[in-house]
């Protein structure tokens, strides 16, 4: 152990840097690159709702799977139409108050004018496509969390607000440009390259608050977890989720350059070293190891490189995936001491590892990922604490518009009887009586 730690350090401050290629201006291959890639980007993200469908089904109960299919086609179709109506315009159509003057119903763009998003080459259309399959991962998050005893009109009512309100000003806030994105702190600014605050923690936010507005499911306790139903079924969505994850963080470039590749090795390294460390913990503590824990070990691992992508080296994100499964498996057991029953660990994935990987770009941040600057702005490479404190007002302020927002919208339905399903829906399941069918034959 003492030789890896020392190896580990000599890579992390004596790694060298990583150029991403030149892109060069009005090219008219290269935008068409760059419009296909994050194309395919948005197209993998899309597919990830797949793999939360399939990771939250088969972590709850048979009884139940239909209502969590429902759940997540509802984020993907009533997210994107929300997006669309409202929530594009109030990230990316103001001027960093919220209030956007255009953007509603992509209006006041041309949308197949390379650049006429403002980011690079990229067309409105495809930044559009991009950023709504973000909007719909922020809502799906909060559906395990919630699963089991959920009302399903209320979650339609939630999935609205989240992608087009909630969430859409978070992305004002941060990346269109807000009050966040000009906080300087000795030199430093604000990244969260792919959104582990943005997008991952909002949702994990939002799922706390919905997890303590329901209550536990009835029969769960800290100590007597409900377990899921398939196994087999988690491990598949976690491959898809995975496999979505490098457009999660690569499109995120925003173009089809070598910068690309640096954000999928990290991405592939983050992941790996979660799953072996967050399952290696449980292996120790019960002697064998526990597969549904090694992979959320795995998402965790995903979720907190996603801040530090594009500006760690490949050290930096093993250091960051590692320390996140560590984070996981204490964070499941914390949080369920407290008596809040989360089916899918998705607080602690999102939310606690979410947190941990913003911070780490203020410790191990090596390059400059287009929000930081400047390289060598981690504090173990002499970039002072300035970022990582910058960071962490980035990560308190989303955590006080979401914990206040969100709690204010579940503690209304949870007044109007709207939110909780009775007692015997609950105990048939939610597929018979909400949705009057069975998942399963």
């Amino acid at each position: 152990m003492f030789a890896f730690g020392a190896l580990l350090a000599v890579l992390v401050f004596t790694a060298q840097p990583i150029y991403a290629q030149g892109i060069a201006a009005g090219d008219p291959v290269q935008a068409a690159m760059d419009n296909l890639w994050v194309f395919i980007a948005a197209a993998l993200v899309f597919f990830m709702q797949a793999g939360f469908a399939l990771v939250e089904s088969g972590m709850t109960r048979a009884k139940n799977v239909i209502n969590i299919m429902a759940k997540n086609l509802a984020d993907a179709s009533v997210g994107i139409i929300s997006f669309l109506a409202v929530g594009y315009a109030f990230a990316f159509g103001g001027t960093g108050s919220g209030w956007a003057s255009e953007g509603y119903f992509l209006s006041g763009s041309p949308l197949l004018e390379n650049g006429s998003s403002g980011v690079g080459n990229l067309t409105s259309a495809t930044f559009f496509i991009f950023q709504a399959m973000f909007a719909a991962t922020a809502a799906t998050i909060v559906s395990g969390a919630m699963a089991e005893r959920t009302r399903f009109n209320s979650y339609l009512i939630f999935s609205v607000v989240m992608t087009g309100f909630v969430y859409p000003i978070v992305v004002n806030w941060t990346w269109g440009g807000g009050f966040i994105s000009d906080f300087e702190f000795f030199g430093a600014r604000f990244s969260d390259f792919a959104g582990a605050t943005i997008v991952h923690s909002t949702g994990a936010w939002a799922a706390l608050m919905g997890a303590l507005a329901l209550g536990p499911r009835m029969g769960w306790k800290p100590n007597k977890p409900i377990p899921g139903h398939s196994i087999p079924q988690v491990v598949l969505g976690v491959f898809i989720l995975w496999l979505g994850w490098f457009g999660f963080n690569g499109g995120s470039v925003g173009a089809a350059d070598n910068t690309v590749m640096l954000v999928a090795v990290n991405t592939a390294l983050a992941a790996s070293v979660g799953t072996l460390t967050a399952g290696g913990i449980s292996w120790f503590r019960t002697g064998k190891p526990n597969l549904a824990v090694s992979a959320n070990g795995t998402l965790a691992g995903l979720v907190a490189i996603t801040a530090g992508c594009a500006s760690m080296n490949v050290m930096g994100a093993m250091v960051t995936g590692a320390v996140a499964g560590v984070l996981l498996t204490f964070s499941q057991r914390f949080i369920a001491k407290r008596g809040i029953d989360d089916p899918v660990g998705a607080i602690s994935v999102h939310g606690t590892c979410g947190v941990w990987g913003t911070l780490a770009v203020g410790l191990f941040a090596r390059f400059d990922d287009g929000f930081l600057g400047r390289d060598y702005a981690g504090l173990f490479y002499g970039g002072g604490g300035g970022q990582l404190l910058v960071q962490l007002v980035l990560v308190l302020i989303v955590m006080v518009w979401t914990v206040v927002t969100m709690g204010l919208l579940f503690r209304l339905l949870r007044r109007t009887g709207y939110l909780r399903v009775s007692a015997r829906a609950e105990s048939a399941g939610l597929d018979l009586l909400e949705h009057g069918g069975a998942g399963y034959q």
